[in-house]
């Protein structure tokens, strides 16, 4: 007897799973699912997508410090290597979005305003070489050194609390195309 009621609750359940993955597949079939760029996820989107990369980069890297020493001359190479690859999408120290970033489907965040001081330097150092899926950050390990990593890795780090010298040039650096340049210069077409 408890036999065929264990029977029925398993095919009920694999009934009913297989009933929602149908409507999924059928919805997604149908384009009905939101794919555009400026279709706002749903909370459980937003907060399945971030759980899931802060796990990622933590279960693998975590535990693992920045192996290069902390000296001015590495923190000022890490902010060069941001200057150069980071500000379009993450912004500078005037808190400005730029045109590019303002468009992603995922918000980059903007270090001037929610840094990664507090983050693990591994899992920093993760994202930044493998990339996060579905989003517009890039895998810089095809691009920059294990080392050129590891110096943004260490700005990030302690951007908030940076030698004078590093500091003044991390304050100086501009926001690239900021919202202001979105709008389009009047041409005269005579």
């Amino acid at each position: 007897m408890i036999v065929h009621h264990v029977r029925g609750a398993v095919v009920g359940i694999v009934a009913v799973l297989g009933i929602v993955i149908g409507i999924v597949i059928t919805v997604v079939y149908m384009g009905y699912a939101p794919m555009a760029a400026d279709s706002a996820p749903s909370s459980m989107e937003a907060n399945l997508a971030m759980k899931a990369v802060h796990a990622i980069s933590e279960r693998q890297m975590g535990e693992v410090t920045n192996p290069l020493p902390f000296t001015a001359s590495n923190l000022a190479a890490g902010l060069k290597l941001y200057q150069q690859n980071c500000v379009i999408c993450h912004g500078a120290a005037d808190g400005k979005t730029s045109s590019i970033a303002a468009g992603f489907y995922v918000p980059s965040p903007q270090f001037a305003k929610n840094g990664t001081e507090d983050d693990p330097e591994g899992a920093t150092y993760w994202k930044i070489h493998h990339g996060i899926r579905f989003s517009a950050m890039p895998a810089f390990m095809h691009s920059l050194k294990d080392q050129q990593i590891w110096r943004v890795t260490m700005f990030l780090k302690h951007m908030d609390h940076l030698p004078k010298p590093v500091d003044r040039a991390w304050k100086a650096t501009k926001s690239v195309g900021g919202m202001d340049m979105a709008t389009s210069p009047k041409m005269d077409m005579k």
